[in-house]
């Protein structure tokens, strides 16, 4: 079993930083990619950004230039870093991963819980 955890949400006015942080724990795995997403009040869940193994990096629009994903590969570790915020950066955030478990490599997709980010002044 692998789970993901998440931590780093929190309550920041806007032009302010934060940084998410994700680990994914349990049972040896290789990661195809992780990611984050998004889920604001009465809205779809949207892709925020991506990074593969081959460190390949995609972000929506709405995001580009202020936000930065990031991995250590050797702690399974990934970050989000999201600088100068705006009230429409509002949402849950959520971890995400595509990974292949051992020893057959089965690619199976995790979740974690959830880290609530509020932009507000």
């Amino acid at each position: 079993q692998v789970q993901l955890v998440e931590s780093g949400g929190g309550l920041v006015q806007p032009g302010g930083s934060l940084r998410l942080s994700c680990a994914a724990n349990g049972t040896a795995f290789t990661i195809n990619a992780m990611a984050w997403y998004r889920q604001a009040p009465g809205k779809e869940r949207e892709l925020v950004a991506v990074i593969t193994s081959s460190g390949y990096t995609h972000y929506t629009d709405s995001v580009k230039g202020r936000f930065t994903i990031s991995r250590e590969n050797a702690e399974s570790r990934m970050y989000l870093q999201m600088n100068s915020l705006k009230p429409e950066d509002t949402a849950v955030y959520y971890c995400n991963a595509d990974l292949s478990i051992w020893p057959d490599l089965k690619r199976f997709t995790y979740w974690g819980q959830g880290t609530q980010v509020t932009v507000s002044a």
